[in-house]
């Protein structure tokens, strides 16, 4: 049985999830599937009318086809951009995987395919004894890991699989962000990543301006259609 979503998660902060979140969503779209987001989970938000708003969060949901109340696709939300667990104490809040999970089958309810993206890195805490590790097996999701290719990726990112498979959390693939342009041997290391992890990535995403993005992933499509 193909799964019903899968969970983007990142070698660290700041490697590209929402990038890739967002195009595979778009991609799964154009192939006229009915497509909900996720971002269970958000530090770095802005106040407006409606309450804290975050860009990634708001970045999937103008991406996705499937409408959903914002506090469904991001039930938490906190406004200084740190680790999430320090924001919810800071905020007395407890992060409960059981709400994120509520959510989430309201919205895989009336989808085909639900893309639940992660905060910061696949360890992140989230609160005193669960990280985000936790809530991907909560969600019983493949995950897909976005490796940010810059100095330190192959360590974290041979880190981040040992760790999914031993959380028995299914693989799914990874894809590869040129978010170093400056990044030396970077063929190199795609090569060593692609015998380590034992499989090409999904995509290759190359370093890109914003006016260039769409280009940049259009070969997400094709990653889109052999996962779902």
């Amino acid at each position: 049985m193909k799964p019903k979503g899968f969970f983007i998660t990142g070698t660290d902060t700041g490697v590209g999830k929402t990038v890739v979140a967002v195009a595979l969503t778009r991609a799964l779209v154009a192939r006229g599937l009915r497509v909900a987001v996720m971002k269970p989970i958000a530090s770095g938000s802005e106040p407006t009318a409606e309450g804290l708003r975050n860009c990634d969060a708001t970045a999937l949901m103008a991406a996705a086809n499937v409408a959903a109340p914002y506090e469904v696709v991001n039930p938490y939300c906190f406004r200084p951009p740190i680790s999430p667990h320090i924001a919810a104490r800071e905020s007395g809040v407890t992060i409960d995987l059981a709400l994120i999970r509520r959510r989430y089958e309201s919205l895989a309810g009336a989808a085909d395919c639900v893309l639940v993206e992660g905060a910061g890195g696949w360890l992140a805490p989230l609160g005193e004894a669960i990280a985000m590790a936790d809530l991907a097996l909560a969600l019983a999701l493949p995950a897909i890991l976005v490796v940010g290719l810059r100095l330190g990726c192959l360590s974290h990112a041979l880190l981040t699989r040992e760790s999914i498979m031993a959380r028995g959390v299914p693989w799914a693939g990874w894809v590869a962000n040129a978010v170093d342009a400056l990044f030396e041997r970077a063929e190199e290391n795609l090569a060593t990543l692609t015998a380590r992890l034992a499989a090409p990535p999904l995509a290759r995403v190359p370093h890109f301006s914003c006016a260039s993005a769409p280009q940049g992933l259009a070969d997400l499509a094709e990653a889109a259609a052999r996962l779902v």
